[in-house]
């Protein structure tokens, strides 16, 4: 595989990263191309890949491409690309809000489109991606954006019709487990813990809780009462959560992310 990189930004140099690291790609099989010069340095010092300023350069070099560059740019970027019919290409947009429709409107036939939702755990390798394939995929595609995407974390492949699902729940999930990462600490520090030691321990508890998810396979509510004990702390600290609407709040929070989603689309 030969990748290039339009757009080295922060989530480009993440991925970038993670399929190096992985050894989905040679460092020297990889190009990106970016506008500034500060760009294009940052991605070469911390991926070790090369980095130019002319996409045609990279557009001859790769096979696939990471198209990294900010949704309102979309349209513009690809109206640049001089794409060759003998030379198809995958195309994999990372571009919030940009349907496959619109990647395949400003794009030749020879250019197979992919769009996908990261979301900023990846910068740590602990990312959680939808994707959806488009109307020109061909067999091996699939493959090719698992192993991409898997270098950062997890990949779902679903209907494009639930990206927006998609973008309320794992793409602005982060902010959520960070508000209750805020509030875990703040009730510790309430109690007399140190902030530090009150961040850490509260980091690592949700951090936890999500791997017994992940690796037991279990369901939350089967684990949740492995650890709730009869007129214990536990169950005391879940009724007061019940009490708050604290599960109510999540799901509105989700939902709301969502039709937010569906506004910014068709924005």
């Amino acid at each position: 595989m030969k990748l290039g990189v339009i757009g080295c930004g922060k989530m480009a140099t993440a991925l970038v990263k993670g399929v190096i690291d992985q050894g989905v790609v040679n460092v020297e099989n990889v190009m990106g191309v970016a506008r500034t010069e500060n760009s294009r340095q940052r991605f070469s010092d911390e991926t070790g890949a090369a980095a130019v300023s002319d996409i045609a350069d990279v557009l001859g070099a790769s096979d696939v491409l990471l198209l990294c560059t900010k949704p309102q740019d979309i349209v513009a970027t690809l109206a640049g690309c001089l794409f060759k019919p003998e030379e198809p290409k995958l195309l994999v947009s990372v571009a919030a809000g940009v349907t496959l429709a619109t990647l395949e409107s400003t794009t030749p036939d020879s250019v197979r489109v992919v769009r996908c939702m990261p979301n900023t755990p990846s910068l740590v390798g602990k990312g959680a991606t939808a994707f959806s394939l488009g109307a020109r995929c061909v067999e091996g595609d699939l493959e090719t954006v698992e192993k991409l995407l898997g270098a950062v974390g997890i990949s779902v492949e679903v209907p494009e019709k639930q990206m927006d699902a998609v973008t309320g729940l794992s793409g602005s999930g982060p902010a959520y487990i960070y508000l209750i990462i805020e509030a875990l600490a703040d009730g510790a520090v309430r109690q007399g813990l140190p902030r530090a030691e009150a961040l850490r321990l509260a980091a690592q508890t949700v951090s936890g809780a999500a791997e017994m998810v992940i690796r037991t396979g279990m369901h939350p509510a089967v684990l949740k009462d492995m650890v709730t004990s009869p007129g214990g702390t536990t169950i005391t600290g879940l009724s007061v959560l019940e009490e708050k609407n604290v599960r109510s709040a999540l799901i509105s929070a989700v939902s709301a992310a969502t039709q937010r989603a569906v506004e910014l689309g068709k924005a």
